[in-house]
């Protein structure tokens, strides 16, 4: 009978955040899987964990994968750990997840710390709906494209960010995004926590003056629904109405079709488009 793979939050800070489930999870499994063994030993030292650990990263994911499955195969139990937080969110435990399902292996998900969820709860910003980004591409084309693509996203933003990386992210989303509303949150969980809600353009004039220091998680405001309409009506601005109906008939659309997709282009009445149209 094949084993189960178990994904076990771990503290992203503080260790009093582990859960009883993970830690008696953890010594009762045949192996722990490890995004860094080094770090982990700390972890595993401090409660007195002395089950078995093998490394598990992104250089060695494939490889390590097929090895960690076989061993699920026959019989093995197996946890996954990260350095932080909960596997399988930005990081390589996606790819061993998928691999297991793929084998009929059983996966089971510990919950408990997140750094995205805690980021998020913390901001002081609408919570509902979220899109969330992680680390941006190092990429410049890639990094560009998804920048591009938040310009125009309601849903609250949260992205990961290193220190030494902060102030030129920062300038890159109020380039992109403009000066929207937002929430730096640093050293989650730790003793020098801090979360202060700014905005962007305030957040890139701080930081000019102070260096930043420890992990950073932004959490960003979604642009607002009305501001989204201006956009789209912007887009038009310059179009004359008749070349504006031109682009629906050429698409094939009857005239009433036509008036009613500029009508909604433009944010005005059906009424109003027909009205233009017979003073032209």
């Amino acid at each position: 009978m094949a084993g189960t793979l178990y994904l076990c939050a771990t503290p992203i800070g503080n260790l009093e955040d582990i859960t009883l489930r993970v830690l008696r999870t953890l010594k009762e499994v045949d192996l722990i899987a490890a995004e860094d063994t080094r770090h982990s030993i700390k972890l595993l030292n401090h409660f007195e964990i002395n089950t078995p650990m093998t490394s598990y990263h992104e250089y060695n994911k494939i490889d390590k994968g097929h090895y960690l499955t076989g061993l699920l195969k026959e019989g093995k139990n197996i946890a996954l750990i990260t350095d932080a937080g909960t596997p399988g969110i930005s990081d390589p435990g996606e790819e061993l997840v998928k691999m297991a399902y793929e084998e009929g292996i059983a996966v089971t998900s510990l919950p408990g710390p997140s750094a995205v969820v805690t980021a998020l709860t913390l901001s002081g910003l609408p919570t509902r709906r979220f899109a969330f980004e992680a680390f941006l591409p190092s990429d410049k084309k890639e990094r560009q494209n998804i920048l591009k693509g938040l310009m125009t996203e309601t849903r609250t933003i949260i992205i990961y960010e290193a220190p030494h990386r902060l102030l030129r992210t920062l300038k890159e989303l109020t380039e992109n995004l403009g000066d929207r509303k937002a929430t730096v949150i640093r050293e989650l969980t730790k003793k020098h926590e801090t979360a202060f809600l700014t905005s962007l353009a305030e957040a890139v004039r701080y930081y000019e003056e102070e260096e930043p220091k420890g992990e950073c998680v932004l959490v960003i405001d979604g642009l607002k629904a009305e501001e989204l309409a201006e956009k789209e009506r912007e887009k038009y601005a310059d179009l004359s109405l008749n070349d504006h109906m031109k682009l629906y008939l050429d698409k094939g659309m009857d005239k009433k079709e036509a008036m009613k997709a500029v009508a909604a282009d433009r944010g005005v009445s059906k009424r109003e488009i027909y009205q233009q149209l017979l003073s032209e």
